[in-house]
């Protein structure tokens, strides 16, 4: 991430506006640390780039192609999900989805669309943040479920509009105890450590020194003394 740069990227797609709406209310509750929210159709062709800013993205959806296997947003992400996207080195990148959704009407595919979104992230190799609980919802099935959980937060402004903001606020609280917004580039390394020569070694080395003197000048007077007698013998 560049110098400078705010730590976390908001991009989303819309039709109508509820998700437009939800992600400026996501930006609000992070406050300075977001950048965006973005549409992400502006960025069509060159995502990479714009994704590169950021240590952390916050990305979400709505859902319109309803029941799809696949492309299930019906807005820009679908052009962008099984080509420019596959080609993003983006491993590790900190990723959290949001999506919108009718759980009363589309009650057997609540915001699916949320679910295709998390697997592009999470299959390049992307970091997932934010699952949540379903209770309190009114769906029956949803493909935003991976074990008991959405895989994101999912929000529903046709039927429980007047939860959304408490769910947004909750949900930001979530991303923060969960380390979502800790930088994935900073450094791990120890720090260096330097210590001060020892002066009790050196102490030790000098009296170490000053006994082999006294022990050779012993050595060469017993030498001398051994070599008188021997003369004196002869």
């Amino acid at each position: 991430m560049a110098a400078g740069n705010k730590k976390v990227g908001i991009f989303f797609g819309t039709s109508t506006g509820n998700t437009e709406n939800a992600a400026y209310t996501i930006a609000s509750e992070l406050g300075d640390i977001a950048d965006g929210p973005f549409e992400i159709d502006e960025f069509a062709g060159s995502v990479a780039k714009k994704f590169d800013e950021y240590d952390a993205l916050i990305v979400g959806t709505p859902t319109w192609n309803t029941g799809a296997d696949s492309e299930r947003s019906g807005t820009g992400w679908d052009e962008m999900y099984y080509g420019e996207m596959q080609e993003l080195k983006i491993q590790g990148r900190h990723v959290a989805v949001f999506g919108q959704g009718d759980s009363v009407s589309y009650g057997e595919n609540y915001a699916d669309a949320t679910g295709e979104l998390h697997d592009v992230f999470e299959d390049l190799g992307c970091k997932m943040y934010g699952y949540i609980s379903q209770d309190g919802y009114l769906h029956e099935a949803s493909k935003s479920i991976r074990g008991d959980k959405f895989c994101g937060l999912l929000l529903d402004d046709v039927n429980q509009d007047d939860l959304t903001e408490d769910r947004i606020k909750s949900w930001v609280t979530q991303l923060h105890d969960e380390g979502f917004l800790m930088s994935t580039g900073a450094s791990t390394a120890t720090p260096e450590v330097t210590s001060e020569p020892s002066t009790t070694a050196s102490t030790d080395v000098s009296a170490m020194d000053a006994e082999l003197a006294a022990l050779a000048e012993e050595n060469a007077r017993l030498r001398e003394m051994i070599l008188v007698f021997l003369r004196k013998l002869l």
